[in-house]
């Protein structure tokens, strides 16, 4: 039964990658995962604030722009990272008191 926390290039940071149901796991090697998982997700509210920061500076430049083709490009990149936000905080909540399975 091993387990390993892989980067997500998407995200910014390490997942949880089980190769067992999660309660298969002996519990000491459950305390380990969230033990590592908790330090992990510590992280998390600061990756959101850095690309809040994105976000408005791509707003700014949103409001300013008058080129159509600049302006729809910026506007993508601005839903794809409201869009790794939303995961990250998905990923925040994750209850460690539930047997869960994590998934990638």
């Amino acid at each position: 039964m091993t387990f390993s926390f892989l980067y997500n290039e998407r995200l910014g940071i390490e997942l949880p990658s089980l190769e067992s149901l999660w309660e298969e796991y002996p519990k000491n090697v459950q305390e380990m995962i969230l033990a590592r998982w908790e330090t992990i997700r510590g992280t998390i509210p600061d990756r959101i604030f850095s690309i809040e920061k994105v976000i408005n500076q791509k707003q700014e430049e949103l409001a300013c722009e008058e080129d159509f083709d600049r302006s729809c490009l910026l506007n993508t990149e601005i839903a794809e990272l409201a869009s790794i936000i939303n995961d990250l905080w998905l990923w925040y909540r994750i209850d460690q008191n539930l047997s869960l399975k994590f998934h990638q």
